[in-house]
């Protein structure tokens, strides 16, 4: 994508959440964080690589001993749609006995991070928590509810945040959605 379809795509888009609220989000999400897992030294999985801005700016706020580590899992690609699951990279880090927390950038269907949890539990891990940025609300069950959720999105097409709208504006402060293309 050019810079000057980037920028009309930006121009057209719908502001979902303000950068103001997501900051306030990340205050929340690192407090009840910090309130269940600030004893357990727990390892942090990030989910790359749309999870690195919102990691990025949560691991900061947590005020407790912790390891970092990621995990590699897809099913977008540069697509705008799930497809198959692709394991990219596990974590270098042992999970076996430790408490783990994923962060994830948005719980969308949750068949990603539940695959990732089960995984964790498979390999011997105490206990999985996960955390998201944003849960979207997309009207059927999920696989998975996500332990720590910051912000609730409609369900649409998103980017900001971490989430990207073909590989661009992942640096946005602020989440978006797509208007969908005039009729």
């Amino acid at each position: 994508m050019q810079a000057a379809e980037a920028r009309r795509i930006l121009a057209e888009a719908e502001l979902i959440h303000s950068a103001e609220a997501v900051v306030a989000a990340l205050d929340r999400l690192a407090a009840a964080i910090g309130a269940q897992l600030a004893d357990a030294c727990p390892l942090v999985l990030t989910v790359m690589g749309g999870a690195v801005v919102f990691a990025g700016q949560l691991l900061p706020r947590l005020q407790f001993p912790l390891e970092c580590d990621y995990v590699h899992v897809s099913r977008y690609g540069s697509a705008t749609r799930g497809g198959e699951l692709k394991w990219v990279r596990d974590a270098h880090l042992p999970v076996a006995g430790r408490s783990v927390l994923v962060l994830d950038d948005i719980l969308d269907e949750g068949i990603t991070l539940a695959a990732i949890k089960a995984r964790l539990l498979e390999q011997g891990a105490a206990a999985v928590y996960t955390a998201v940025l944003a849960d979207k609300q997309i009207g059927r069950s999920k696989p998975l509810t996500a332990d720590f959720v910051g912000l609730t999105l409609p369900d649409c097409y998103v980017f900001g945040c971490g989430m990207d709208v073909d590989g661009m504006w992942r640096n946005l402060p602020s989440i978006h959605a797509l208007r969908p293309p005039a009729t």
